[in-house]
């Protein structure tokens, strides 16, 4: 009991609301409420005549509030708090670090069914699913069918690429056709359409995987010794090659942790696509213990994964980035898979990067945190190097297994070699490429082939040379063969792809660079008895789509698995024998400090998915830049001699994991204001580094590298420093002292530890 309640005056508490300010909001406690309000719990209060959820976050001795009369709270809906005080510490340094309000950082880490309403919303209705009932295989066969209907052509052809199962309003949006159209495939006895109830669990269905009896290999068994040795609060960095066995690793620490010292565990996933390989992988070990959290779960998913959690029913969360937020107590370890990927930092407010929450949040709670990675961040390497992390390393491949042998493909001079009529087609599909997979077709043996670059063509021009760009964004659209359609990857503006450009007048006839979809065709054509499975954003949007195709391979129904860097990580299939990279160039000029890093990862990556199996391996890169240090060492698997000739580059200029960046972000509609804003900002933070003496250097402002997405024009300032507490000032000073003019709809980010400049 507080003074102020023990002297009958009422009891006072801080609340966090979701609003855009650096404060939090006293309240006043009524002298009965429907349960117990603590630290962590969720209530309801008036915000300008609106109900809102909060977070309690403490008690309050109203200093702030002056003569002012605090108003009272109006429900406390829970009988326990939302927030444990652990996670209520997380949200805090969260909210510090980022500078951002702590009533946002709450309702980002609550299930959005808990942020929206004092009671969570009831579960959906049945959702109506499209169902491909009949085949059509010949081309011949399709213009009959299709010959006075094209849409129903299209929506036909889409499920198709999506395993012949989709909902209906997932098909309709992506085509942009009428429900008409689903009736017109219906009436032809094409398909049909299904009631399918939302499972509140939706791995529950999926077939059991025998659990691994593999005895760990020497290398292996000291890692997991090495990990537990670590205690409560430790930080390990485990360095293993692709196939060397880190999953093991994993799930022995974990049954440790979770069966021999009753604790719980979270485990992270950079990618959805990877949930469902992984949760298999962990169920088959423990069984129920394991709940799913990402976001392509329902709300109704999600809650109840998230209360199962809390009330120790499941003791073991998987998911990607938001999983570090499950309610979890006593926990034991947190694992962190492929924590170099980017995915894991969050695009929108709050923009934190999973793997430092992790780390905060297993010191807070006593947990070991193990970051996993065949190719590590180099923030992570350096903070081993430096004894921040115990570094542990599993340098050999299981089983006796060997990496497999990496060939580069000088696209250069293939074309000196092909015919005019092949040129075209070297360029996608190489000679060497083109003889290695028709020989695993002979053999029986799996391909992949990774693009990263979606669509069927990057982008279409006319005789003159124009070519066609989004109206919304600096950006121009990508050509999609099926349907046929320009589309525009940052905004999804969609554009009829048989309209003339609008310089000359002239058809956009000319197609350049190359997309998923073009490899596609071109594989129909020359290995016509090729089973291909095409996994990209198009052709996953479905709910179960990643795992459908992922099933397909698993099962030996597809022959070559065809996609982006969604296939590029933590696959393991032992009958793939051959990777091919139809485009190592992809992304490696891109105006960003760490395009070679990332280009050396993602190589690194795919070139493991070859061989883990008895038969061995090969890779071959196709690149028109074989010297270039990211595919030298990605080709001989050396990420030391990457790390070696890497670091220097990050030096001078000085770029992390030299120092710390901040990048401050203006945008809005009108391009002077948002630039004549960006200088105000500027003129600002440059006087407050000269008044307060900050080590901090300030570089801008200018317009960011891609200037407009979705009709925003983008500046902005990029701030470096060694000096994180002169950082934070900073940053905080800005956020305080700066108003974000009502113009324009004007906005101002502060992104720190940025992990992309563009």
């Amino acid at each position: 009991m507080t003074d102020a309640t023990a002297a009958g005056r009422s009891r006072l508490v801080e609340v966090a609301l979701p609003l855009p300010l650096l404060k939090t909001f006293t309240y006043a406690v009524p002298a009965t409420t429907r349960h117990a309000l603590v630290a962590g719990s969720r209530v309801v209060v008036q915000v300008r005549n609106k109900r809102v959820i909060g977070l309690c976050v403490g008690e309050s001795d109203g200093a702030s509030l002056g003569d002012v009369v605090p108003k009272p709270i109006l429900d406390v809906p829970d009988a326990e708090p939302a927030l444990d005080a652990g996670m209520l510490a997380v949200c805090r340094w969260i909210a510090d670090y980022h500078v951002v309000p702590l009533g946002l950082v709450c309702r980002a880490v609550l299930p959005a069914a808990l942020t929206v309403a004092a009671r969570p919303a009831p579960e959906g209705k049945a959702e109506r699913v499209l169902v491909l009932l009949k085949e059509l295989p010949t081309l011949v066969a399709r213009d009959e069918a299709f010959k006075r209907a094209p849409q129903q052509r299209a929506l036909y052809e889409l499920l198709e690429q999506l395993g012949g199962r989709a909902p209906v309003n997932t098909l309709v949006a992506q085509l942009g056709c009428t429900p008409t159209v689903v009736q017109g495939l219906e009436k032809r006895g094409l398909a049909r359409v299904e009631r399918e109830g939302r499972m509140r669990d939706p791995f529950a269905l999926r077939a059991p995987t025998p659990a691994p009896t593999v005895t760990p290999t020497a290398a292996q068994q000291k890692a997991i010794d090495a990990i537990i040795a670590g205690g409560p609060g430790s930080s390990t960095l485990l360095h293993g090659i692709t196939g060397s066995g880190k999953t093991l690793v994993y799930l022995r620490v974990l049954d440790h942790v979770v069966r021999t010292e009753g604790t719980s565990a979270i485990v992270l996933v950079p990618e959805i696509a990877l949930t469902p390989q992984t949760v298999d992988r962990f169920r088959a070990v423990f069984g129920d213990m394991v709940a799913v959290l990402h976001s392509g779960l329902s709300d109704g998913e999600r809650l109840d994964a998230w209360r199962a959690l809390r009330r120790g029913e499941k003791r073991i969360a998987v998911g990607a980035r938001s999983a570090i937020f499950a309610p979890l107590a006593d926990l034991g370890a947190i694992i962190v898979d492929e924590e170099h990927e980017a995915s894991y930092k969050q695009a929108e407010t709050p923009r934190y990067h999973a793997r430092d929450v992790a780390l905060i949040r297993a010191r807070h709670s006593g947990a070991r945190c193990v970051l996993g990675s065949a190719t590590p961040s180099l923030e992570s390497w350096k903070n081993a190097q430096e004894g921040r992390h115990q570094l542990i390393g599993l340098p050999d491949r299981v089983g006796g297994g060997v990496l497999p042998k990496v060939h580069i493909v000088d696209l250069r001079q293939e074309l000196k070699v092909a015919t005019p009529d092949e040129k075209a087609r070297r360029l996608v599909i190489s000679a060497p490429l083109e003889a290695a997979l028709r020989s695993r077709l002979e053999r029986g043996e799996q391909s992949i082939l990774l693009l990263n670059r979606r669509g069927y063509a990057s982008f279409v021009q006319c005789p003159d040379g124009h070519v066609a760009v989004c109206p919304n964004c600096s950006i121009s659209l990508t050509y999609h063969r099926t349907p046929e359609r320009l589309v525009c990857h940052y905004c999804l503006h969609q554009e009829d792809a048989a309209r003339a450009c609008a310089d000359c007048g002239q058809p956009m006839a000319r197609q350049r660079g190359i997309g998923t979809q073009q490899v596609e065709r071109l594989l129909v054509e020359r290995l016509p008895t090729a089973r291909i499975a095409r996994m990209d954003v198009d052709t996953t949007s479905g709910k179960w789509a990643h795992a459908t195709i992922l099933d397909r391979v698993g099962r030996g129904e597809v022959d070559i698995l065809l996609g982006t860097q969604m296939i590029a990580k933590g696959l393991d299939f032992h009958n793939v024998t051959l990777v091919g990279v139809i485009d190592a160039d992809v992304g490696i000029n891109l105006p960003d400090f760490r395009a070679s890093e990332r280009t050396f990862q993602l190589l690194s990556q795919v070139a493991g998915r070859a061989g883990r199996g008895a038969k061995g391996g090969e890779v071959f890169i196709q690149t028109r830049v074989p010297s270039h240090h990211a595919v030298r060492h990605a080709a001989t698997h050396d990420y030391h001699a990457f790390v070696a000739e890497e670091l220097p580059a990050r030096e001078s200029p000085p770029y992390p994991p030299t120092l710390r960046l901040t990048n401050v972000v203006v945008s809005g509609l009108d391009e002077v204001a948002v630039a004549t804003f960006a200088r105000e900002v500027t003129d600002w933070i440059e006087g407050a580094v000269l008044r307060f003496g900050l080590d901090i250097t300030v570089l801008g402002p200018a317009p960011c590298p891609v200037e407009r997405i979705k009709n925003r024009y983008r500046w902005h300032t990029t701030l470096k420093t060694t000096a994180a507490g002169d950082l934070t000032r900073l940053m905080r000073g800005v956020m305080q002292s700066i108003t974000v003019p009502n113009v324009s709809d004007m906005r101002m980010v502060l992104d720190r530890d940025p992990v992309a400049l563009l």
